[in-house]
């Protein structure tokens, strides 16, 4: 059965595949950016700025009064600062959270009256393997995936007998625009870790160079949006990314942070 369904970030990246991806397969979908330049395909491309509240209300308003109805949100607009954590501003850091978490909060509090006024929905939200190990140097871009894995399970509970469930993504490194558009903090490349940084991002950039297809997020995606139940959480990517979570439940804490360090080449 066709879906009406609300992608943010819907631009680039994995936002872009799920969204061709689910309108492919015939929903009826609706992606985001800040500044659209125009429909993409059968995706019907909106304004959406996940950090403005009035953006946000704007934008499910019009999905609601075009379809009917919004049968799923798709969280996946975000942002990621890189720096050591003594070298990263508290302004940086409200930025790396207001979109990463709060832009999540915003668009689920917007969406939640209209999907109970209809008796059932969906609420997808892309976080990261970054959400369950915590990565050097992006401390504060895992804080914020960390964040929505708290904000998921508890929703989860309070979402109990309402028709409407929700789930995280958790992507390894993808082959993305995002090494490109990687954001460092004023203060990252000079700073007291200069060194070690250059050492470790250059580490992420290789992963992700060398990372999975983005249609396999799609394709997960368009599964847990057509599926009768859906699960806590899904992991996608390389199978080495995803065994490290599986490994840190396992191994004494301190073991798996050698294990890291060994990793991302931290002296």
């Amino acid at each position: 059965m066709s879906k009406v369904i609300l992608v943010t970030g819907a631009s680039s990246g994995l936002g872009q595949a799920i969204a061709q991806h689910l309108a492919a397969r015939g929903h009826h979908v609706f992606g985001t950016s800040r500044s659209p330049k125009g429909d993409v395909g059968a995706v019907r491309m909106l304004a959406l700025d996940v950090t403005d509240d009035a953006s946000v209300v704007r934008a499910v308003a019009e999905v609601i009064a075009t379809a009917g109805r919004l049968d799923v949100l798709i969280n996946n607009a975000g942002v990621g600062i890189c720096g050591a954590v003594e070298d990263t501003s508290l302004d940086e850091v409200r930025w790396q959270m207001e979109t990463n978490f709060f832009g999540p909060v915003r668009t689920i509090a917007a969406v939640l009256p209209h999907m109970r006024a209809q008796g059932g929905g969906r609420i997808i939200t892309v976080s990261s393997l970054a959400g369950l190990i915590g990565m050097p140097f992006q401390a504060f871009y895992s804080a914020s995936k960390f964040a929505l894995e708290g904000l998921n399970e508890g929703l989860r509970l309070e979402l109990s007998g309402s028709g409407i469930d929700a789930t995280t993504i958790n992507p390894g490194d993808f082959k993305t625009g995002f090494t490109a558009a990687r954001v460092f903090a004023r203060r990252a490349l000079n700073g007291t870790h200069d060194l070690q940084l250059k050492r470790t991002v250059g580490i992420y950039e290789r992963d992700e160079r060398n990372g999975a297809d983005p249609q396999l997020v799609a394709q997960l995606a368009a599964r847990l949006v057509e599926e009768r139940r859906i699960g806590v959480r899904y992991s996608v990517g390389r199978i080495d990314q995803r065994l490290a979570v599986l490994i840190k439940r396992v191994i004494p804490a301190m073991l798996f942070e050698r294990v890291i360090r060994g990793i991302y080449a931290i002296r």
